[in-house]
């Protein structure tokens, strides 16, 4: 594996070549032209839907690398809003293109789906809360007696609505998301999101590590055509449990922020801004965790 770029943790970009025209909890997000956009994945963390005032060193590209590798890996199943066009292309400034080094790429504007769409291989967070109170995740019976981080009898789609900024994502039923998107769109996206978690979760076993779920956004092209967008299969948008000490019946570590999450639920914390500042520690381990799933995942 090629080393990384960085070392000192990039909190937020402010670039003067380009216009900033959205920053995410993670991302921000510059006007290239009016079918471009430059992605720059700085190192900021969120829980619970905050933002943590403490960045994790290499976070971004680590999440960048991933991305990029699994872009590359699932064309078979689906586009992906890469751009032919490269970062040296649209930022000049020689001090900009340092900073942006291994942490930005270059995607085509497409018309973003208003759902996360959802794939669970395992019974934990959110559905494994919904299943103790109905027996189903998002309309989806299940089997009685599953444990918590029980692998399903087989991947299911558990699609949720995107919430406003500072709100909390719900989780929404397969009808839900046909009235959003059309039944045969709706279709199309489940099939899609099911391909994209069994392909990677099949790749990320041989390498010891189990996807336990994982979020896609989709996005559509000129032509309608269905497109994968944002991030893919990073740590940030999934749970990567090591398969060694994977054990049903209790939450297993991981090499996702779910660390950060468990932290933090041991403070006297309201899940409301500001966040807790983090120990050196926890920043430190938590970089580690990111980086031991980019080798795994990528070697």
């Amino acid at each position: 594996m090629e080393p990384l770029a960085h070392s000192a943790p990039l909190f937020e970009s402010r670039l003067q070549s380009l216009k900033k025209v959205h920053q995410g909890k993670v991302r921000d997000i510059y006007e290239v032209d009016a079918d471009h956009l430059l992605i720059v994945t700085s190192d900021r963390l969120s829980a619970f839907d905050v933002v943590l005032p403490d960045p994790i060193a290499r976070k971004g590209e680590v999440l960048t690398r991933i991305s990029l590798f699994w872009f590359g890996k699932t064309r078979h199943i689906v586009e992906n809003h890469l751009s032919d066009l490269a970062v040296e292309d649209v930022v000049s400034d020689p001090a900009e293109r340092a900073l942006l080094a291994g942490r930005a790429m270059v995607v085509r504007r497409l018309a973003a789906l208003p759902i996360e769409a959802v794939v669970r291989g395992y019974l934990i967070g959110s559905g494994w809360k919904d299943y103790l109170a109905n027996g189903s995740v998002c309309g989806i019976p299940l089997p009685q007696g599953l444990q918590i981080a029980g692998r399903l009898p087989a991947a299911i789609f558990t699609p949720a609505s995107k919430a406003p900024a500072g709100q909390h994502d719900e989780n929404i039923d397969f009808d839900a998301v046909a009235k959003l998107l059309g039944r045969d769109t709706a279709a199309q996206v489940r099939r899609i999101a099911l391909g994209l978690y069994e392909f990677a979760a099949e790749h990320a076993r041989a390498r010891g590590i189990l996807i336990a779920d994982t979020k896609f956004e989709f996005g559509l092209d000129r032509s309608g055509r269905i497109t994968l967008i944002d991030e893919a299969l990073t740590p940030d948008s999934s749970r990567f449990w090591p398969m060694a000490s994977y054990q049903p019946g209790i939450s297993p570590p991981s090499f996702d922020k779910q660390f950060v999450r468990d932290y933090l639920e041991s403070l006297h914390w309201d899940k409301k801004p500001p966040a807790p500042r983090l120990p050196p520690e926890i920043l430190a381990r938590t970089s580690d965790n990111y980086c031991e799933a980019l080798r795994l995942l990528t070697s």
